[in-house]
């Protein structure tokens, strides 16, 4: 009664997927990205136009892991063909921030009238633009994307202040995959 968990991911025209060992390479009209994968039991491979993800242990945990790594996979062909776009607004009422990409940082002074400005890190190949009010976070690896977004989010989180009132900040609006 054991299912075949075996995933197929189909690989879309104009996108090149390849395998040495363990690193999984995705190459696309947006780009490239790369991921190590690894679990025992769990093995993948390219068979012409598709990626398959398979195990030969009937386990839950490789069932799962399985599932995980096929989303991944996917994850990284829509970033090299589409790639992941993550608008952000910015909020204030007394104090306007500036916004300014400095390397892998983006710089916000004057949050809350501070002297001291803020650093949000930013990963990877992922591409900051701020202009006026409007944040647009770029890239083909969904992860650091996601990841910067939420570091700007986060850098100008409200202590010590009633979040109710205080409702400046810079706040993800929307997701475009």
């Amino acid at each position: 009664m054991a299912k075949d968990i075996k995933k197929t991911i189909e690989i879309p025209e104009g996108v090149t997927v390849t395998i040495q060992g363990r690193l999984l390479s995705v190459t696309g009209p947006k780009g490239k990205t790369e991921r190590n994968f690894w679990y025992p039991g769990i093995k993948i491979e390219v068979a012409g136009s598709e990626v398959i993800v398979d195990s030969a242990v009937m386990k839950k945990t490789q069932k799962a892991m399985v599932g995980t790594f096929a989303s991944h996979v996917t994850n990284m062909i829509k970033g090299v063909t589409g790639g992941f776009e993550y608008r952000m607004k910015v909020v204030y009422s007394h104090f306007p921030m500036q916004l300014k990409v400095e390397g892998d940082r983006l710089m916000i002074n004057n949050f809350l009238g501070e002297k001291k400005p803020r650093a949000a890190k930013i990963l990877g190949e992922t591409k900051v633009k701020a202009s006026g009010d409007e944040v647009v976070v770029t890239g083909n690896n969904k992860e650091d994307v996601g990841q910067t977004a939420a570091n700007i989010e986060q850098t100008t989180k409200i202590k010590r202040f009633d979040p109710r009132v205080f409702q400046d900040g810079i706040y993800t609006v929307e997701k475009i995959v």
